[in-house]
């Protein structure tokens, strides 16, 4: 695919994913984390999959396929917003949001290398300190590591570390399945059985999950609600899985270094949310590790592009062999029927002489 179209589908993630930070911010308000995500998950993977059948794209998976399919949407979805919104619990939002957005890039690279979907380079690691240190500048008047000291405060802070490392691992596991069977499809069928997963894990410790479907929500939470599957789901995550693909699973992972930023934009401008030094300092740090990941990625599609232009001289040159081994079976074939000729002929006229 053209960079450029890689760029800005990029860019259109980090907006929508910015842009669903304040959704969910509402939508939890009045209902529980889980099952939020979990009903709009759920409502999404019916799209998606209802889509596929529709454009008769359904494909069949199984074997290793459809076991790795599985372990990779409970490791997205269900293994990594179940102890998200628990560690939440007893960690502060700013902090949980360094932390989480922190580890994601990070262990989507180190994933990405383990499982030799990625390969290690200066410029990534550059990128990943700087933007980390924005997300600590732009969250600095949030940090609060006092509540840490208690247990529940570290184990929350765990929650939260492996909520980042959960969905990196299910990511890249994912890589192999969308090149093979298609973004829309592994989109729909990971929130589904991620989504399940999630909603069962709601009525088990959520203990409000129960009365939150059986009370009308406000018409916020259902705005949000709507928002995040429409935006947030269909076209973000759906774009996210597409990019995994296209660009590999550590350049996609970058959306954690701008998509803050655009979520901290909104609250200023529509709820008045106050824009310190540090945090514009932290903004600028961001884009610029955004900004080295574009470049680190151009180039790697160039030497894609010179490793792609070496296997296809390489073709071209089994090719010719090929074509010139033929040519010489073929004239050596012609040489051997043409000495059968002169010999049937010689004996022709032999036997005429004779």
């Amino acid at each position: 695919m053209y960079p450029r179209k890689n760029v800005i589908k990029f860019l259109i993630l980090c907006l929508v994913w910015g842009l669903t930070w304040i959704a969910v911010k509402t939508g939890i308000e009045t209902v529980p984390p889980m099952m939020f995500a979990a009903t709009r998950l759920l409502c999404a993977g019916l799209l998606l999959s209802g889509w596929s059948l529709r454009s008769c794209r359904m494909p069949f998976v199984a074997g290793e396929d459809l076991v790795r399919l599985v372990i990779a949407s409970l490791l997205m979805i269900t293994l990594c917003y179940g102890p998200l919104f628990w560690g939440m619990q007893f960690v502060a939002s700013g902090t949980a949001a360094v932390i989480e957005m922190s580890l994601t890039p990070m262990a989507l690279l180190g994933f990405g290398i383990l499982l030799g979907e990625e390969r290690w380079s200066g410029p990534r690691a550059f990128a990943m300190i700087i933007g980390m240190i924005g997300l600590s500048f732009l969250f600095s008047p949030t940090l609060e590591f006092t509540s840490l000291s208690g247990t529940a405060g570290i184990v929350g802070l765990l929650a939260i570390s492996w909520s980042a490392v959960s969905s990196a691992w299910g990511s890249v596991l994912a890589r192999p399945l969308i090149a093979r069977y298609g973004s829309t499809f592994i989109s729909g069928c990971t929130t589904l059985i991620g989504g399940g997963g999630l909603f069962l894990s709601s009525l088990v410790f959520e203990p409000e999950a129960t009365a939150s479907l059986q009370t009308p929500w406000n018409w916020q939470a259902v705005a949000s609600w709507l928002f995040l599957v429409l935006v947030g789901s269909l076209i973000g995550y759906s774009i996210y899985l597409q990019l995994i693909r296209d660009i590999g699973p550590a350049r996609a992972g970058r959306f954690a270094f701008v998509s803050p930023i655009v979520a901290v934009a909104v609250g200023a401008i529509i709820a008045g949310e106050a824009l310190s030094a540090a945090g514009m300092l932290g903004m600028i740090l961001m884009l610029l590790a955004a900004a080295i990941c574009l470049y680190g990625y151009q180039d790697s599609s160039r030497s894609s592009r010179h490793d792609d232009a070496e296997a296809d001289e390489g073709c071209a040159l089994e090719v010719a062999v090929g074509l010139r081994c033929d040519r010489r079976q073929r004239e050596a074939a012609r040489r051997i029927r043409c000495n059968l000729s002169e010999c049937y002929g010689g004996a022709k006229a032999f036997r005429g002489r004779a």
